[in-house]
């Protein structure tokens, strides 16, 4: 995952706070059990919410501990428990970050050429859930010919994420997927591309890399393209979250769902402005920063 999905804090009550930190915690030790403990360090808040999100549709409760950690070794933390899902997650998280680092060494880019510190956890995750690898290859693959075919068709450039999603989903989900679920999660993953895109812009035009809002808009620079072309953005992103809102009220939930509401409600179109108008620095990713 890229790290951008969070809640909006000021709206965020307190249990389910305390419900986010330890299913990010939790997410910590499911990725150390399916992909080892090096794979840990590509945890990001974005799998907390995916877990909050699917073990709530899939109507499977989490249980919270107390426990001590490598990183809290002196105060015990409420962390959830691995499960089945948990741990399907952690190990698409570890496919994704191994698939990402790739990518960036073909590029060019320094930090490509650490790829093989997730290899070993890939190849566990591979081995675990076969389907998820296979997935991840093949969305991947996608992404790769239309980021090398030069796409400048926003919608499209989007489209490979989306899809992984969507059938990374279904394949959590089994007989709990349904249209609506689809289509929430498939949005879901065009926002994430899109914000990864948006976040990367200038750095992207700077380095001469792909970029499909740069490709789309001719600008060389964030600020420029937003001036320009602030109402297509805002047009794009707005309709994101309306077929989100629409999705996420088709949905049948087992629990509790003020959190999962809050992040997409509140938290991703929260995100979005701070990505599109905010300072250098506001729309930066979040990972590890307890």
């Amino acid at each position: 995952m890229f790290g951008y999905i969070n809640p909006s804090t000021p709206n965020l009550f307190i249990k389910d706070d305390i419900l986010y930190r330890a299913l990010y915690c939790g997410m910590c030790k499911s990725i150390g059990k399916g992909c080892g403990n090096v794979a840990k360090s590509a945890l990001t808040y974005d799998v907390a919410f995916i877990s909050a999100l699917l073990h709530n549709i899939a109507g499977f409760d989490v249980k919270i501990e107390k426990r001590r950690c490598a990183l809290h070794p002196f105060r015990r933390r409420n962390m959830t428990i691995p499960d089945d899902i948990s741990v399907a997650i952690g190990c698409m998280n570890t496919i994704l970050a191994y698939h990402k680092l790739l990518d960036d060494r073909q590029d060019g880019e320094f930090k490509g050429r650490f790829a093989f510190v997730y290899r070993k956890g890939y190849k566990k995750a591979a081995k675990l859930h076969p389907g998820l690898a296979e997935i991840a290859s093949r969305g991947m693959e996608m992404q790769r010919a239309l980021e090398k075919g030069g796409c400048d068709v926003i919608e499209q450039a989007c489209e490979p994420t989306a899809i992984m999603m969507r059938e990374f989903s279904d394949y959590v989900l089994g007989d709990h997927a349904t249209d609506h679920t689809r289509g929430l999660m498939y949005a879901i993953g065009k926002w994430i591309y899109l914000a990864d895109a948006l976040d990367d812009y200038d750095k992207d035009a700077a380095k001469g890399r792909f970029n499909v809002f740069r490709n789309a808009f001719g600008e060389d620079l964030k600020e420029k393209a937003v001036a320009a072309h602030g109402g297509e953005i805002n047009f794009l992103f707005n309709a994101l979250f309306a077929e989100m809102r629409t999705h996420l009220a088709g949905i049948t939930f087992h629990f509790n769902r003020d959190l999962t509401d809050n992040i997409i409600l509140i938290g991703i179109p929260t995100r979005t402005r701070r990505l599109v108008y905010g300072k250098c620095g506001e729309g930066k990713k979040e990972d590890r920063n307890e």
